[in-house]
């Protein structure tokens, strides 16, 4: 991956995010280069606007193809 145009570039710009806390998860899925991300934000207008400043996003390289709402139900060393 990090021989990717813009690859040290979108990664300042994830790590990042992942620090602030929006980025919760992220890395590719399976051998399709999908890539999945966890996010916590309010809306499709929140991640869409934080993510429009990515390199990726602005060179086409990272499209946003679906945004779907997660709800968690289980989470290890937390009672529900």
């Amino acid at each position: 991956m990090n021989s990717q145009e813009e690859w040290s570039e979108h990664a300042t710009f994830m790590n990042r995010l992942a620090a602030d806390g929006f980025v919760v998860l992220g890395g590719p899925v399976g051998e399709t280069g999908d890539v999945l991300l966890v996010v916590d934000a309010a809306g499709e207008d929140e991640i869409n606007a934080t993510l429009s400043p990515d390199p990726w996003s602005q060179s086409g390289i990272l499209e946003v193809k679906t945004i779907q709402r997660w709800t968690i139900l289980l989470q290890a060393g937390e009672e529900a």
